[in-house]
C-alpha cells in the first residue's frame, strides 16, 4: 500500500512538474509574442523614417549641388540667367543690389527686382525658372500689383538671394 501511495505521489508530482513547465513555456511565449510584436512595430516606423531620410538626403544633395554649379559672379548676372531664357528681360524696369551678407561658409547676395507688363502664365514662368535655376536662388519677397493701363497685365517687385560658397 506503502509503494501505491509513493506512486501516486509521485506521479502527482510529475503531473504538476509538466503543468508548471507548460505554464512557464506558454508564458515565455506569449512574452516573446508581444516582444515580437514591438520590434516589428519599430520596424516598421524605422522603413518610415529610413524613407524620410532618404528623401530628405536627396533635396540636400540637390540643393548641394546647386551650390556648387554656381558659376556666375553676382546677383545681377544670375537674374539675366533667369530673364533672357524667358524673354523678358526688356521688361525688367530695375535691379537694386540690396548688399551681401556672410551666413556660414556661403555668401548670400541680395537683390530687389521690379517686374513690369507681365501676364500670370509669364509670373508663373518667373517662378518656376527661380526655383529651377542652375544655381541657388531663393525668393525672399515677392508683390504682384495689377496694371492700371490694364488690368491682365501684372507689376512684380521682388526680393531674390543668390547663395554661393565663399
Amino acid at each position: 500500500m506503502k509503494f501505491q501511495s509513493d506512486r501516486r505521489i509521485l506521479a502527482a508530482a510529475g503531473i504538476a512538474a509538466i503543468i508548471i513547465l507548460c505554464i512557464a513555456v506558454l508564458s515565455i511565449s506569449l512574452s516573446s509574442k508581444r516582444e515580437l510584436k514591438g520590434l516589428r512595430e519599430r520596424q516598421q516606423e524605422m522603413a518610415l523614417l529610413r524613407e524620410e531620410i532618404v528623401s530628405l538626403k536627396g533635396r540636400v544633395d540637390a540643393v548641394e549641388g546647386k551650390k556648387s554649379l554656381v558659376k556666375v559672379k553676382g546677383i545681377v548676372q544670375a537674374i539675366d540667367e533667369v530673364f533672357e531664357p524667358l524673354g523678358l528681360k526688356q521688361k525688367v524696369k530695375s535691379v537694386k543690389s540690396s548688399g551681401m551678407r556672410e551666413i556660414g561658409d556661403s555668401i548670400e547676395e541680395e537683390a530687389e527686382v521690379q517686374v513690369e507688363k507681365i501676364d500670370i502664365n509669364e509670373a508663373v514662368n518667373i517662378f518656376y525658372k527661380i526655383e529651377n535655376a542652375p544655381m541657388l536662388l531663393s525668393l525672399r519677397k515677392m508683390s504682384m500689383k495689377t496694371s492700371f493701363e490694364n488690368p491682365a497685365q501684372l507689376s512684380l517687385t521682388m526680393t531674390i538671394a543668390l547663395i554661393k560658397t565663399k
